[in-house]
């Protein structure tokens, strides 16, 4: 894909439910999906954008309270002014390794100054993975007109 964007969140309190074993609010994850998939698509199109939708949200995993959250956002496709961004959420565990806890795929718009859509550079994939991602964008696209 293309460069990647990352944040990293430590589960606090406030991030959490009421349970015995507190778990992370869905819609506190969505609120950082939403944020680093809003960065990715900035830092690519080097303008303002505007979320237009979430197309695909998955909750494979939990997060609990403590656990550290990071988050790798990166274009997989764009249209004329709209770009989308797969944003997978992992839980990394104190040595390092992670687990798939979230996938996410969001779409842009990209604002001119004056809060018009404006032009972005078109995505060109190079890797298979790049390539079976924008072919999955364009079905993703064909859905969401179809809506």
């Amino acid at each position: 894909m293309s460069e990647v964007t990352t944040s990293v969140q430590i589960v606090l309190p406030q991030h959490c439910n009421g349970y015995k074993k507190p778990r992370l609010f869905g819609g506190q994850i969505m609120a950082w999906i939403d944020v680093v998939g809003a960065v990715a698509a900035r830092r690519y199109a080097r303008a303002a954008v505007t979320t237009v939708c979430v197309d695909n949200l998955n909750f494979i995993a939990p997060a609990y309270l403590n656990d550290t959250v990071v988050q790798e956002a990166a274009v997989t496709w764009t249209g004329r002014t709209s770009i989308e961004v797969r944003v997978d959420s992992y839980v990394e565990q104190l040595d390092g390794n992670r687990a798939l806890v979230n996938r996410a795929y969001a779409v842009y718009v990209a604002l001119d100054d004056n809060d018009a859509p404006t032009a972005v550079p078109a995505f060109t994939p190079e890797t298979e993975e790049e390539k079976r991602e924008y072919e999955a964008a364009l079905q993703r696209r064909k859905i969401r007109l179809a809506r």
